[in-house]
């Protein structure tokens, strides 16, 4: 089925079709080139009346698109609609006819739908979301008593199509005031009203006099006004309906599509052919039946209870950090990297820590020194499952790890990754994930950079295999890490000199291969101490053909322990000390016993960012496994010629140095 299109702004919607559930006919100039079934347009406001006509016409259904209620991160101005309701009767927020709907709101609940609604109304709570989600909650003390009143912008369609005018707006203030003596009268108004760009309905310099009246102009996330407000006071506000998903009575001075169903206390009458409902027919209508979403990561329709999961996870890692997050010494690359990871912030770069204000959130690359003065400090550094492609190469990540008590490296010192490792009671659902993910992690080889592209085969007659994965030894990890052995050679030594028998393998660190690191001191004579140097072999298949690993602090080790192998550390990486491997030093601090689902879950599930490359957003490490899959299936093995130049510059670079 084809549907024609002549709005350029929705046909600027990105994956429009299938939102829209059929191919798209784009009209120019009042015309269309095919026959089509139909003629969608925005709603019925003026800017469809076009499409309208030429659905008249041309004896067509029209069908009216507008945003649904579960939008987006940021505003319709900044970014596309996830979620579109097409209606084929009417559009929900015009009270004069019929509109579709309705017809859901009063079609019984089958299947489930009672269930499936309750569900999807606590999954709202908990991830405290509205229609837009890019803003910060309230901050400041509410009223001790107090009832919502909800301003709407002058000229709102959904005013004059919800049988209302500005004199409704007066009349819900008055009731406020007079049902409500003992509470305080918070008026929510747009902020571009405030700001005297746009008009709303009230005298706000009147009512900054009056007693009982506290007008709120801030740019804010509504939850948490509507969450404990006495009631909520609406004329054809969405916020009446929030008010409703979070248990708030609600009043209403127009007709919205969420009144005279029994479920609010109207001003004006129902239509007839409105009759009362329970909560969850309107839920389950307004939320499931009516909208389609679209999943940002992968392009296709999704449920809703998938795009309220996703929006919540939005809303829990952008409200981490202050409003304001200072960072300092970032190269001009990663400057919008770091943007993407403290999403929600506004990030202010600073050339130096000394030019961070007292008081402030400083964000620092890895052990950088820092300003004595008194700075909130955060530590990043590269997340365990990272890229298809070197960090030296300036391979974008998808994860990063935010520190705020040190980072997981350094041993010396007590990190956020080592408290949550120490104290944190995994309950059973993310330990299901945390199993479910080293699986897969393990069934498709997947690594921190997945490079490497030889097969590996352990030689015959073998009888022990073990594996000494060499790092770069200026590395952090080593200064901050090993207390002992510090260089590749004495860590190849010891293994051969406590293994006289095994079979030795010496991997080299993928940034010396490349050229991009220094190798390390004596290294050239590792021969000398292994039976066998491999270079090019990819990490996830090598750890499943040996039988144990030796290392510092190389997070080889740790995904050998995914593999189920046996590790021996010689240093005290972030893995040791937990009771699943053989610590040369073990770190005096970890005492506590850790299934590997629980390393797994603190380690991969709970610690780091994750930013998806198709959204840009925030995203789970299930769906990062899935990127990095697709990202490696269509990985060329030609280097860029970018790579090879910028690998040309730093191969200069530590030659001249």
């Amino acid at each position: 089925m084809s549907v024609g299109v002549f709005s350029r702004g929705m046909l600027r919607i990105p994956h429009l079709e299938e939102l829209l559930g059929q191919s798209v006919i784009a009209g120019r100039f009042g015309l269309l080139s095919v026959q089509v079934e139909k003629i969608a347009g925005w709603g019925y406001k003026p800017s469809s009346k076009s499409a309208r006509h030429y659905a008249e016409t041309h004896s067509l259904p029209y069908l009216a698109v507008e945003d649904g209620f579960l939008r987006s991160v940021g505003l319709g101005g900044d970014e596309p609609p996830l979620s579109l309701v097409c209606d084929d009767l009417g559009i929900y927020y015009d009270a004069t006819r019929a509109s579709r709907l309705e017809s859901l709101i009063s079609a019984p609940l089958v299947d489930g739908g009672e269930g499936r609604a309750r569900a999807l109304i606590a999954a709202w709570r908990t991830a405290r979301i509205s229609k837009y989600n890019h803003l910060r909650e309230y901050g400041n003390e509410l009223p001790q008593r107090y009832v919502l009143v909800a301003d709407q912008t002058w000229g709102d369609a959904s005013i004059s199509y919800g049988m209302a005018d500005e004199s409704c707006f007066q009349r819900m203030l008055e009731a406020a005031l007079e049902e409500n003596p003992l509470s305080t009268v918070l008026l929510k108004v747009h902020p571009e009203v405030m700001a005297g760009r746009k008009r709303g309905h009230f005298d706000l310099a009147v009512l900054a006099a009056h007693p009982r009246v506290l007008v709120l102009g801030e740019d804010v996330h509504p939850v948490r006004l509507i969450e404990h407000a006495e009631v909520v006071y609406a004329v054809t506000s969405q916020v009446g309906f929030e008010g409703l998903l979070w248990g708030r009575p609600v009043r209403t001075f127009g007709m919205p599509f969420y009144a005279g169903w029994g479920l609010t206390q109207d001003d004006l009458p129902a239509p007839p052919r409105r009759k009362p409902v329970p909560l969850e027919a309107l839920v389950y209508a307004a939320l499931i039946a009516y909208p389609r979403y679209l999943d940002p990561e992968t392009g296709r329709c999704c449920e809703a209870e998938h795009m309220v999961g996703w929006m919540g996870l939005q809303r829990r890692m952008r409200t981490r950090f202050p409003a304001t997050v200072y960072a300092a010494g970032f190269s001009i690359y990663k400057r919008p990297i770091v943007r993407s990871f403290f999403q929600g912030s506004e990030v202010r770069f600073l050339a130096i820590p000394e030019q961070a204000p007292e008081g402030a959130t400083l964000a620092v690359w890895g052990k950088r020194p820092v300003c004595d003065r008194p700075v909130k400090v955060l530590r990043m550094e590269d997340g365990f499952i990272r890229s298809v492609g070197l960090g030296a190469d300036l391979v974008r990540p998808l994860s990063w790890v935010i520190d705020g008590m040190g980072i997981y490296y350094d041993a010396t010192l007590p990190s956020e990754l080592e408290s949550l490792l120490q104290t944190a009671v995994f309950d059973e659902a993310t330990l299901a994930r945390a199993h479910a993910l080293r699986q897969r992690l393990v069934q498709e080889g997947l690594t921190k950079y997945n490079v490497g592209v030889r097969r590996w085969q352990r030689p015959s007659g073998a009888g022990r295999v073990v594996l000494v994965p060499g790092q770069v030894e200026s590395d952090a990890s080593i200064a901050w890490g090993a207390p002992g052995i510090r260089r590749n050679l004495e860590l190849l030594r010891a293994v051969r000199e406590a293994a006289p028998d095994a079979w030795v393998v010496y991997k080299p660190h993928p940034d010396v291969v490349a050229g991009l690191r220094r190798s390390g001191q004596g290294e050239d004579a590792a021969v000398r101490w292994c039976d066998e140097i491999v270079t090019d072999a990819s990490m996830g298949e090598l750890l499943l053909a040996v039988d144990e690993v030796h290392t510092l602090t190389s997070l080889a080790g740790f995904e050998a322990l995914l593999r189920g192998k046996k590790v021996v550390c010689h240093g005290q990486p972030f893995y040791a000390g937990w009771g699943l491997t053989e610590d040369a030093a073990p770190p005096s601090r970890r005492r506590r016993h850790l299934t590997m689902e629980e390393l797994v879950a603190g380690v991969l599930i709970l610690y780091p960012v994750y930013v998806s490359r198709s959204s840009g957003r925030f995203t789970t490490p299930e769906r990062a496994l899935d990127e990095l899959l697709e990202w490696r299936s269509c990985a060329s093995s030609v280097i860029p010629w970018w790579t090879g130049l910028h690998r040309f510059v730093v191969k200069w670079i530590l030659r001249r140095a």
